[in-house]
């Protein structure tokens, strides 16, 4: 969701963030190609709540047993369905390095309806609208779901899916702004 307004919290500083969190921001928004990652300048604000955080994201991606292409298959999903630019930005950049291309993103666009898609990339992308639109996946969508992916990657994308929501909504509520903004 783009939003036009002032940041509800500004992105910290070396004074807000405190010595260990500032040297965590300045890593990942190199590593993200950009001067200032304002997700990270500002979540770095809650201390060692924001490392807890780095590391839980850490373990489902890229840590994760799904590949990195279809950690970045869900998480742009995600975006997408929740218009979250912020989390969009980020992941175009990270989801080309694992194989997303153009026509890939615009396949995203359109959902597991397109009909390029493999049958699991399918059953993933329908469980992530479901997860997304509902809070939860039908019995059918689960169905196909396993018959792609072993019990721990099921569980896997779950978490990632609710992961990235919840993150899109902590963006949107924050009003945290693009970087580069």
């Amino acid at each position: 969701m783009v939003s036009t307004s002032q940041p509800r919290i500004s992105p910290g500083r070396l004074r807000e963030l405190g010595p260990i969190n500032w040297v965590v921001w300045q890593v990942l928004s190199r590593a993200a190609g950009t001067a200032d990652a304002h997700l990270f300048s500002t979540l770095g604000r809650t201390g060692g709540l924001f490392r807890g955080w780095l590391h839980y994201s850490g373990k489902l991606m890229p840590g994760g047993r799904l590949t990195r292409h279809e950690s970045e298959l869900v998480i742009l999903r995600v975006a997408h369905l929740r218009e979250c630019d912020y989390e969009t930005d980020h992941h175009i950049r990270l989801g080309r390095r694992a194989g997303v291309t153009r026509d890939i993103l615009e396949r995203l666009r359109t959902g597991p309806d397109a009909p390029e898609w493999s049958p699991a990339h399918r059953a993933l992308l329908t469980a992530v609208d479901r997860i997304v639109a509902t809070r939860d996946i039908d019995d059918a969508a689960w169905s196909e779901l396993a018959a792609h992916y072993d019990e721990r990657r099921l569980i896997e994308i779950v978490l990632l899916a609710n992961q990235y929501e919840g993150l899109a909504s902590t963006i949107t509520a924050l009003r945290i702004q693009r970087d580069g903004v």
